[in-house]
């Protein structure tokens, strides 16, 4: 950033958005310090970083409309516990509410990458899209760039009240995933239980039928 300026702090958050594991939370406040000792302008790292991450989060929704519904589907139908009918409601909850998924997702670590490749897949329109990543986007990265650039040399502040938010964020949803698979392995040996304990149907023996065996 020191060196590129600007479009260093873009080409960063650009590359965050493809790859969730490099983290905007260090990115954003230690471009507002780079700001605050005068080798990058402010206004130009919000502006970089938000077209940085709309490019990001651009390739990710091209991926997304590329790979398409039907082998979705067909991934799913092979992955074990999970279902194609979950999918479907995922899908259908997304079609609802895709529009606040898209926006309110740029302020959840991970998700604020992901959420744009099921955008990709159900084809959200594009402008829709490209807006609320925009919007999000410049949201996230003005707090955090201005926090950096307030705090100074004590950028890392940010850095880590932020990393405990995501700690918590990425817990929550572990034990929401760790819940729907507990309850996916119970259902599927209780259905295989009740199939196993099913009791025999035996013949049912008329007075004609105990005749002929009887003849016999």
């Amino acid at each position: 950033m020191e060196k590129l300026g600007g479009p260093g702090a873009g080409l960063a958050i650009a590359l965050e958005n493809l790859f969730p594991p490099l983290p905007s939370e260090v990115i954003l406040p230690l471009a507002g310090f780079t700001a605050s000792q005068g080798r990058m302008d402010v206004v130009a790292a919000v502006a970089w970083t938000t077209a940085g991450s709309v490019v990001g989060a651009l390739a990710l929704y091209l991926l997304g409309a590329v790979f398409g519904r039907e082998r979705l589907m067909a991934v799913a139908a092979r992955l074990p516990l999970v279902k194609v009918a979950d999918v479907e409601r995922t899908e259908a909850w997304f079609l609802r509410h895709g529009t606040k998924a898209v926006f309110f997702g740029r302020f959840v670590p991970i998700f604020r990458s992901l959420i744009s490749i099921p955008a990709g897949v159900e084809r959200m329109r594009l402008p829709v899209f490209l807006t609320l990543t925009a919007v999000g986007s410049l949201i996230w990265n003005t707090a955090f760039i201005s926090a950096g650039y307030a705090l100074g040399a004590r950028w890392h502040e940010v850095t880590d009240l932020v990393g405990l938010y995501s700690k918590v964020i990425l817990g929550l949803v572990a034990l929401v995933v760790v819940g729907f698979l507990a309850l996916r392995v119970f259902r599927s040996g209780s259905g295989r239980r009740r199939g196993g304990n099913r009791p025999t149907e035996r013949p049912t023996v008329t007075a004609e039928s105990g005749g002929q065996s009887g003849g016999r």
